[in-house]
């Protein structure tokens, strides 16, 4: 008999390690514009995004072995301003990693490296505007 559940239901939880917990905590905050909603010692949470996605940033020593360089998946964020962004969080001291590429109608990304080693992705995605214009309608 076949499961009706779904292995992926979409995010919940995004975590990045940082060396030096509470630097990145700060400069997180000024590049989102408010501080966690959630903080323990090595460990802070925000919630961003439409659905209100958990961001974690969580104290290096808890990470799991890495070899010192990014790695690993790239999550891509939507946002609208892509070169907008991408600006203010080179400004704010992250390198790029990914020049900003046109995937396709209405799909462009980039990314960085923020000043803690981990790999963000930001993207304009016209698939999620139209999924959060169809969530949001049936809401209303």
């Amino acid at each position: 008999m076949e499961s009706k559940a779904h292995t992926l239901r979409g995010l919940t939880t995004l975590n990045f390690f940082a060396a030096d917990h509470s630097v990145a905590v700060a400069w997180y905050t000024k590049f989102l514009g408010f501080a966690p909603n959630f903080e323990r010692p090595g460990y802070a949470e925000f919630r961003i995004g439409d659905f209100k996605h958990e961001f974690g940033i969580i104290d290096a020593r808890f990470a799991p072995g890495t070899n010192g360089t990014p790695g690993g998946a790239i999550m891509y964020w939507h946002v609208d301003d892509l070169e907008g962004t991408l600006e203010k969080l080179i400004a704010l001291g992250a390198t790029p990693f990914e020049k900003i590429m046109k995937r396709g109608e209405g799909f462009i990304t980039a990314s960085v490296v923020d000043p803690f080693g981990n790999v963000l992705g930001i993207m304009y995605n016209r698939h999620y505007l139209e999924v959060h214009g169809k969530v949001a309608n049936h809401l209303q």
